[in-house]
């Protein structure tokens, strides 16, 4: 009997069908679990690779579970290949523990763009945050060297953006130069998700419509909320990558949409902490996601893209 169509690919969302490599909880929301279900709100089709799959994440007393290696990966690739499934309009890279499992996601960048030229590679190069590196040091060359390269738009944090320009951001003008360095690597959009600078937080995002030229710059100011979050950074990429998908010339507007989500979610998910008589500030706090989904497919726009001229 002759395989049905796959409808995801016969008949395409307007939107696309997205590859997204990330870590899976059983518990709480980071990785896939924070990614897939918003950009399946927002119209997407995904196809989700469980990069660990654990009981919950790493900041508990303990967890459990397995890591995925970069041959079983392979595999999947491999099964996906062999029934002509390989075709996707966008991947999705979160955090990666491993310099196999890095160079395996390399050859999955290569695969998917021999079956599309036209693949969106967005990048999320989790490395470390606060000065502190939480991936074996090899995988910073490999990001600077090979990834980077390929990605088509990348969504460090400042740290991130410093171990991979080798630049020091001080003030809003590093921010804005760091984000060309990385252009001249590479990728036409990049958005630095979070930069701590005088007491405020700042997204600086850039947009190089055409190679050599001068990118489109913004800058969004958000509040520091003085809680620690888990599966923050998973969701905002994801909602950039909706987003600017959407409006591929407006990274500004898409990155305001993300930033009114990530933010109205934010402040619900404070709220019933504190509802249930939890101190925010003691421990990393589980994202209320699926209490916030109607902020993720309408967002209301309270934080505005500032441009740069």
């Amino acid at each position: 009997m002759a395989a049905p169509p796959i409808l995801s690919l016969a008949l395409p969302s307007e939107t696309g069908r997205v590859l997204s490599i990330q870590s899976h909880t059983v518990q709480g929301y980071v990785g896939n679990k924070s990614a897939v279900f918003p950009l399946q709100l927002l119209g997407y089709d995904v196809d989700p690779i469980n990069s660990v799959q654990f009981s919950n994440h790493t900041g508990y007393p303990t967890f459990k579970g397995q890591v995925l290696n970069g041959q079983q990966l392979g595999d999947l690739i491999a099964g996906l290949e062999e029934n002509n499934l390989l075709y996707y309009t966008h991947l999705l890279t979160g955090y990666i523990g491993s310099v196999s499992f890095l160079n395996a996601v390399l050859e999955v960048v290569h695969k998917l763009r021999s079956v599309n030229p036209k693949l969106t590679y967005v990048c999320d190069p989790v490395m470390g945050d606060d000065g502190k590196l939480y991936v074996p040091t090899e995988l910073v060359a490999i990001y600077r060297e090979k990834v980077v390269p390929v990605a088509s738009m990348l969504t460090p944090n400042q740290f991130e953006a410093e171990l991979l320009t080798g630049f020091r951001i001080v003030t809003e003008k590093d921010g804005r130069e760091a984000c060309n360095i990385l252009h001249a690597s590479g990728p036409s959009k990049v958005v630095i998700t979070s930069i701590n600078m005088e007491g405020n937080l700042l997204l600086i995002g850039s947009h190089q419509k055409e190679k050599g030229h001068s990118p489109d710059q913004f800058k969004i100011v958000m509040p520091k909320i003085p809680a620690y979050f888990t599966g923050t950074g998973d969701l905002m990429t994801a909602l950039l990558l909706g987003w600017s998908n959407k409006y591929p010339d407006n990274l500004d507007k898409a990155a305001e949409l993300a930033v009114s989500s990530l933010q109205a979610l934010l402040q619900r998910t404070l709220a019933d902490y504190v509802k249930v008589g939890f101190a925010p500030q003691s421990s990393s706090l589980e994202i209320r996601l699926v209490q916030s989904q109607d902020d993720i497919r309408h967002p209301e726009v309270k934080y505005k893209a500032e441009r740069y001229t």
